[in-house]
């Protein structure tokens, strides 16, 4: 293709050679070609001589908010293209490009795009580009670009990049525009850490024009980056790109929190899987990628973006394996697995629903009950054999309630359990899965052998317990599911009773597949048995356990042990008995307090008569209060034998011979000996004489050996006078001669008895 310039120029030369006709043929040519032009031109494009532009566009200015960033380049001299950056006040722009050179050129181009293409220019002189945004506008801003064809010939950077982050590594793809990616066969990159002010030396240069890998970077750290094609013929120069900001490599994988599973209100089959996670490194990170799939490997895997760390999922019954990875735009954190497990409390189970028929190694057929073709049409089943992957077949049924699977992916092994599960789907266009989510219900599960064996081993740990005289407890643990080969049908109990004579009978007991412990019965006493246990499935009876023996119990020693018992009991009763009952006895019933043991009851046992007379002359020759207390001499005698209902301030003693003489002492110090005489200015103070009181009939009579002030009061009489006084005749034996001391003033006796100063014991020597 050749350019307008140079066809001008061309014109110009030729024309006066040629003929009239052939500078008619020419021009058509010139017609065509700018016709042709026009059509790959993206802007509207007009001479510059038909308005008066200087004074349309004089109001626009140069603002850096503006359009800016204007560049004109390319790569053939026939097609330039000028870009430039918009505003940022700007929502719909309008734009509008001048080219102009100073000799015979001036375009004008219309777009609403950052971008102008196929623009023609003369080689020989230099051009100046202006763009304006919103030309109409009062707020109108322009970009200019000055510049020499010639030196605009260069391949453009890439309009895009991406970058991927991993193991301190950074990958860069470089993406030209398509008229570009045959020119450019190398690319190179350079990049700083983000606030650095240098760029980084030497250049990175990629191995071919895809892909350019930077090592040894700090994963924490935020880059930029500017890309650039590696100059050749083809491209003679080569720009920086725009810079890219690459953010911090994810190194630290998301942490599982929580992870509940629930029942969905009225829906049976599916379930509610509310999962919870958190990321450390929380503003790094821009979003996260949920990838679920099913654990059987049915296709798809599908992936759930979310820019919160939770995410809820109605799943069915299924077995699923989750991953879950923080992302920025640069990098993929390591992603954390989590395995969503198979309920196992299905809507129903066994033949209620579901029943197999194996028909050999890599076909069964699998029945329902329910009539669900009139609601579903596509199914899926799964079945898997403990600890192995699950192998899975989706199928469409619209006729009958079974199907036959055939072309297994892998042959049934004999005598291994395999689970089957039945799914629903909603989806009627195909039976293949299109997501997980939100995608098939279960129906139900079961069990089932391809084919049954009797079972390899034999109960364990089989032991008694409780052995008595005729029976015995039998327990044992279930035999291990691998060694059962078959459906347990139930155990049987062999019991062999040993004879003394040598002879033996054995009894069979057969127990169900539930059972653990038996209690035998009918057992003879003393007698010797041996037990063993089995269980047995459809195919036949299995391995017998070892024997255990044991022996009843015999009569007499139960006797003997009843007797033991009993005796032992007695003994116990006998040892401890007596402090127990003594024990129960102070708790249950408390003993009454002993009156002579508390400060407010005084005892009388003993005379003291000649110990007070002395405290009494003491303390009346320091009162000299004559008043309070007089003694009289009676002449009479009375009975030395006690009175025990005398008047309180009188006691005998002359029974207890042996007995220790009471020392009574009023005050602290000596109280004079007690044989000591009266002293003669004490009896000569002598009250009239009274006649011995009858201790039956006297008002002083006590019930008891104790008494008080206060009972001592209320037994006076109230017709006596307040000074009464009492004798006691001096026999003729020293020894039996008494004292009668005569009490004048009880309230002056009183005070004694409530005095704080004297304990209970010093009141009871001065009575």
């Amino acid at each position: 293709m050749v350019g307008s310039g140079f066809l001008l120029d061309f014109l110009d030369s030729k024309c006066t050679s040629y003929g009239i006709k052939s500078y008619v043929f020419l021009l058509g040519v010139i017609l065509v070609y700018y016709t042709a032009l026009s059509s790959h031109v993206q802007a509207l494009k007009v001479p510059c001589k038909s308005k008066n532009f200087s004074s349309k566009y004089q109001h626009c200015g140069i603002n850096p908010a503006g359009v800016h960033d204007l560049d004109c380049f390319g790569k053939h001299p026939t097609s330039y293209r000028c870009v430039w950056k918009p505003g940022n006040s700007a929502s719909e722009n309008t734009y509008t490009l001048i080219i102009t050179q100073p000799i015979r050129h001036c375009k004008v181009y219309t777009s609403q795009t950052n971008i102008t293409e196929g623009i023609l220019l003369y080689e020989k002189y230099n051009m100046t580009a202006e763009v304006f945004e919103n030309s109409a506008s009062t707020n109108c801003t322009k970009s200019v670009f000055r510049g020499s064809p010639m030196s605009l010939f260069r391949c453009g950077p890439p309009h895009n990049a991406s970058f991927s982050r991993h193991s301190g590594k950074l990958d860069v793809s470089g993406n030209w525009p398509n008229e570009d990616i045959k020119d450019v066969q190398y690319y190179s990159v350079r990049y700083k850490a983000l606030g650095s002010l240098s760029w980084s030396k030497p250049l990175m240069q990629s191995k071919n024009g895809k892909k350019c890998t930077v090592e040894n970077l700090n994963s924490s750290l935020v880059y930029s980056m500017q890309i650039q094609c590696v100059t050749n013929d083809r491209c003679p120069q080569c720009p920086w790109s725009e810079t890219y900001s690459v953010p911090a490599e994810l190194t630290t994988q998301p942490v599982m929190v929580n992870m509940n599973d629930t029942d969905i209100a009225k829906t049976k089959g599916r379930r509610l899987i509310s999962l919870t996670w958190k990321f450390p490194a929380k503003e790094l990170h821009d979003s996260y990628h949920v990838i679920i799939g099913k654990a059987s490997g049915e296709a798809p895997r599908q992936r759930m973006i979310t820019t919160e760390p939770e995410i809820r999922l109605v799943l069915s019954y299924s077995e699923y394996h989750l991953n879950i990875s923080a992302v920025n735009n640069a990098s993929t954190s390591p992603a954390v697995s989590q395995t969503i497990p198979q309920r196992e409390d299905t809507p129903s189970t066994g033949a209620e629903k579901l029943n197999v028929t194996v028909d050999n190694n890599t076909s069964f057929t699998i029945h329902w009950k329910e009539d669900l073709i009139k609601n579903y049409v596509c199914y899926s089943v799964e079945w898997m054999e403990r600890g192995h992957k699950a192998g899975s077949m989706s199928f469409f049924e619209d006729e009958h309630n079974h199907r036959t699977l055939t072309s297994l992916p892998e042959p049934l092994e004999p005598y291994k359990r395999y689970s089957i599960t039945l799914h629903t789907r909603p989806d009627k266009d195909t039976c293949n899965m299109k997501k997980v989510n939100n995608s098939e219900s279960t129906y139900g599960r079961t069990h089932f052998y391809s084919i049954e064996g009797s079972p390899l081993s034999a109960p364990t740990n089989l032991s008694f317990d409780n052995v008595s005289l005729n029976s015995a407890e039998l327990q044992w643990l279930s035999i291990p599911e691998d060694d059962i080969r078959g459906f347990l049908l139930g155990y049987i109990i062999y019991c062999t009773e040993y004879h003394h004579g040598g002879a033996t009978t054995e009894r069979n007991i057969t127990m169900d597949p539930m059972s653990n412990s038996y209690e035998l019965g009918d057992l003879k006493d003393g007698t010797a048995y041996g037990v063993k246990i089995s269980g047995f499935t459809e195919a036949g009876v299995g391995v017998r356990s070892t024997p255990i023996f044991f022996t009843t119990k015999y009569q007499e020693l139960s006797k003997l042990i009843g007797v033991i018992t009993i005796f032992a009991v007695i003994g116990i009763v006998l040892i401890f008995g007596s402090p127990v009952i003594k024990r129960a006895k102070v708790i249950l019933w408390p003993s009454i307090p002993n009156p002579g043991k508390s400060n407010a009851m005084q005892k009388i046992e003993e005379p003291c008569e000649l110990e007070l007379l002395g405290s009494i002359n003491h303390l009346e020759m320091e009162e000299w209060d004559t008043n309070s207390l007089k003694i009289v001499e009676k002449q009479e005698v009375i009975p030395a034998s006690p009175l025990p209902s005398m008047l309180p301030l009188l006691h005998a003693s002359d029974d207890e011979e042996d007995s220790t003489e009471m020392t009574c002492n009023w005050i602290q110090g000596d109280t004079g000996d007690s044989t000591e005489e009266i002293p003669s200015d004490i009896t000569g103070k002598i009250i009239p004489d009274i006649n011995r009181i009858d201790p039956q009939s006297s008002p002083f009579t006590f019930p008891c050996d104790y008494t008080t002030i206060e009972m001592f009061q209320q037994g006076i009489p109230q017709s006596m006078p307040a000074r009464t006084s009492f004798s006691q005749d001096t026999e003729s034996d020293p020894e039996d001669t008494e004292w009668t001391v005569v009490k004048s003033e009880l309230d002056y006796m009183s005070q004694f008895s409530t005095s704080p100063i004297l304990d209970g014991k010093e009141i009871s020597r001065i009575l």
